[in-house]
Order: C-alpha cells, then sequence, then structure tokens
C-alpha cells in the first residue's frame, strides 16, 4: 500500500503526524524551526521504526523564487533528525545535467554517511523528453536509492506548471502512462536494486490519487500539505472531478502559524476530514487491487 505523509504546521504535528510511519520532513525547517527540529527528532528516537525523508524544500524555495537550499548542509539535517532518506540537491526549470551533476557529487558523500539517496528529476519547462531522459538516467544510477516524481517537474517538462489547472491535474497521470509505455516503468520495477518511487506532493486535488489509481501498487509513498492546509484554511474535500472544485488551494503554507483552538477549531476537524479522504481512499484502492 502507498504510505502517505501528511504535511502539516508545526503547531499541529501532534494532530496530524503523530503515529504515522512515514514522514517527509523539511530541510529548511529542520533548520530554522527548533520546535520542529525537536518534535521529529524525539519522534523518531521514540519510534525507530519510523521512516524519515529529508527534502530539500526545492518546491518552496522555488515557488518563492528564493535560491535552492545549500546542498552542504542536507547532511547536517538528515544527522539532526535522524533521516533515512535525503532528497538529493534538484533544480526546477534548469537543464536536466544540472541536478544529475549535483547527485553524482552528493549521493556518493550521502550513502557513506549511511543515508539513502533520493533524486527528483528535473528538466527546462516544455522539455518533455529531457525529463524523461533523467528519469531513466536516475534508474540506470546505481548510486540512486528512491526516486521523486514531482508536482514541479512533471507539470514543467508539459509546460503546464502555472495557469493551467486542468493540464496539471493531469501531468502525472500521462507521465506515468509514458512510463509504462516506454517501458521506463518496468526497468525502475526490475532493476538489480530496490528503488522507492515517491509522489511528491499533489496538484489540483485528492482525486489525483484515483486518477493514478493503476500506479498505486508502485509507488512507495505520497506526501502532501493538501488535507491539512486545505482544512485548516476552511477548505474541505469536495464532490469535484478532482476533489477540489476551484483546484489546489495556492496559499504558500504558513508552517509557523499558532495552533487554531476554539471556534478555529473547525477548521483542525475539516483537516481531520480530508486525512481521512486520503487514507480512505488509498485502502479502498489497495483492497480493490488485491
Amino acid at each position: 500500500m502507498t504510505n502517505f505523509m501528511h504535511i502539516t504546521p508545526t503547531a499541529h504535528l501532534d494532530d496530524f503526524a503523530a503515529g504515522r510511519g512515514h514522514h517527509l520532513l523539511l530541510a529548511h525547517l529542520v533548520e530554522s524551526d527548533v520546535e520542529y527540529r525537536r518534535w521529529y527528532a524525539e519522534y523518531k528516537a521514540a519510534n525507530p521504526g519510523a521512516l524519515y525523508i529529508l527534502d530539500n524544500s526545492a518546491f518552496e524555495m522555488y515557488k518563492q523564487n528564493r535560491p535552492m537550499y545549500e546542498s552542504d548542509k542536507l547532511l547536517s539535517m538528515a544527522e539532526a533528525v535522524g533521516a533515512d532518506f535525503i532528497v538529493l540537491s534538484d533544480y526546477p526549470n534548469d537543464a536536466a545535467e544540472k541536478t544529475q551533476n549535483a547527485a553524482l557529487e552528493l549521493a556518493p558523500k550521502f550513502k557513506d554517511a549511511g543515508f539513502g539517496t533520493f533524486f527528483v528529476p528535473q528538466s527546462r519547462i516544455g522539455n518533455f523528453q529531457e525529463y524523461v531522459d533523467c528519469f531513466e538516467w536516475a534508474v540506470d544510477n546505481r548510486d540512486i536509492d528512491y526516486i521523486g516524481v514531482s508536482i514541479l517537474g512533471v507539470p514543467n517538462a508539459f509546460g503546464v506548471e502555472r495557469d493551467n489547472k486542468l493540464q496539471r491535474f493531469l501531468s502525472r497521470w500521462r507521465m506515468m502512462h509514458h512510463l509504462a509505455a516506454t517501458g521506463s516503468l518496468e526497468r525502475l520495477i526490475n532493476a538489480d536494486r530496490p528503488i522507492g518511487l515517491h509522489f511528491l506532493g499533489m496538484t489540483d486535488g485528492p482525486n489525483e490519487i484515483a486518477l493514478v489509481e493503476r500506479f498505486i501498487p508502485f509507488i512507495d509513498t505520497w506526501d502532501s500539505s493538501a488535507a491539512v492546509w486545505a482544512g485548516l484554511n476552511g477548505f474541505r474535500f469536495d464532490g469535484s472531478p478532482s476533489g477540489m472544485i476551484n483546484g489546489k488551494y495556492e496559499v504558500e503554507v504558513d508552517f509557523g502559524m499558532p495552533a487554531r483552538t476554539g471556534l478555529d477549531g473547525a477548521g483542525v476537524e475539516l483537516a481531520h476530514i480530508n486525512v481521512a479522504y486520503i487514507d480512505n481512499m488509498l485502502e479502498e484502492i489497495t483492497s480493490f487491487q488485491e
């Protein structure tokens, strides 16, 4: 079954991260948010079997038009929280070679330090084949342990990441079909070493999970802030085709927002409903496929 990682503001980690076995942590928060770092370090100490992926915060930096998180800090951030995998530096809307070269430099260092490596294929906007070639490069590189299919990388490859919610919603579904049809997915599944597959983020609604139902058996993990962040802001997943009638709630997650209590606690309840929507959908799909 695909293990889902619900991303949440720091004040709500006890509400939505506690009790789960798989977690994606953001490097820039591990560095800057003392409570976030403390919570995850203590949780791993108490739950040593929990799987931690330390993300390099590329999505957040890209959306804020900020430089990518410094590569040389990733190792120390991973050590601070007991991460299992580190997302190698990647560069949305840059030539794939830049992301590949970063992996060639960093992957051996991270593996020597005892961490698994997580590679996120990228390409220039509108360069579909460059993205596919980058994905295949990762499959063939024995220093890569995990591959992330990104809500930046894939829509950028199709040229639909901005101002085109319908095509963005469909983009990873179409990419996975292409990877299956051309044998790239089979190469990953039958590689001479275990390679994890992860979906980074969610496009324009939770029903993207149902859209890629055929590929759920191959997606080991998936993360998103969509359920918690939409709920805390008063949005409940709905009966529209994507599950959010207006598409993704685009306001950047405020990880430092205070805990919602009292009347504001209604948002917490909505977030719990949204989380259950995703968890139940994955359980139903898995049960049906079995």
